[in-house]
């Protein structure tokens, strides 16, 4: 009886429930909006500077085609092997950091390692590694690895942990070992998830390759600030171009792919 006036209760006063969220919701987006001081005077009179800005971008300069060319192929170099430096030690960093297959002391110093790497802007790893290596493409790649191993260790990790345990009990059972569990139990199920997050890092690592070459870390980027710090912005417009129509194709590609793989 109790039970059933309990619950006759919540259900009368659930509305206040979905009256509260939405207040919070509001009073929080009004204390980050005070937390970010607009000049709503300055902003109201900002418009014609903008349409200025781009005015001066067109006409794009085709005369500098070969030169984006050359520098896209460079970005697309250093995002593959980026990407790949990335995924094999984000792997053995994920499995570490997996609840459903590591121990709880190793957890923790595998989640850590993803939260400290993650927490290092591309920009600090790309001014890192020109110090070391010097300007160019190496020290963007060695940024892009270690920048996409605080994203794809979670990832992986996500993977491994969304793997049904009623197949891992299974084998279990038939006293197969740990690694035919991995082989047979854990790769199949995370396989499919694991290309398709390392192939949309691929992807978002040749944008970030770009932001790269304002700190001299090779690649498209690099030709891109040069331009816009001569003021030649439609040169710099062209290497835009060039590099929305390369995303674009990479991005239709792998979206296929992951659709593929999504039905495996």
């Amino acid at each position: 009886m109790n039970y059933l006036s309990n619950s006759s209760i919540f259900r009368r006063y659930s509305w206040v429930s979905w009256l509260i969220i939405p207040l919070i919701a509001v009073v929080v987006y009004i204390w980050a909006l005070q937390g970010l001081k607009v000049d709503y005077a300055v902003l109201s009179t900002s418009w014609p500077y903008i349409t200025d800005f781009i005015s001066r971008l067109f006409p794009p300069d085709w005369t500098v085609l070969d030169i984006a060319v050359k520098a896209l192929i460079e970005t697309v170099q250093m995002s593959l092997w980026g990407t790949t430096i990335g995924a094999i030690i984000s792997l053995p960093i994920a499995v570490a950091s997996a609840s459903n297959v590591a121990p709880q002391w190793l957890q923790w110093l595998a989640n850590l390692l993803q939260n400290t790497v993650r927490s290092v802007p591309s920009i600090i790893l790309g001014l890192i590694f020109v110090a070391a290596t010097g300007l160019g493409a190496p020290a963007g790649t060695l940024a892009l690895g270690i920048y996409t191993i605080g994203y794809l260790a979670k990832f992986y990790q996500q993977a491994i942990e969304a793997v049904d345990p009623r197949s891992l009990e299974s084998l279990e059972v038939i006293g197969a070992s740990k690694l035919q569990i991995a082989q047979y139990g854990i790769l199949p199920q995370v396989l499919p998830l694991a290309l398709g997050y390392t192939f949309w890092m691929f992807e978002y690592n040749i944008r970030a390759a770009s932001v790269l070459g304002v700190v001299g870390a090779g690649g498209i980027g690099f030709q891109l600030k040069s331009y816009i710090d001569g003021f030649e912005y439609n040169k710099a417009t062209t290497m835009m171009l060039v590099l929305l129509v390369v995303v674009t194709v990479i991005d239709a590609f792998s979206s296929q792919l992951r659709r593929r793989l999504d039905s495996m």
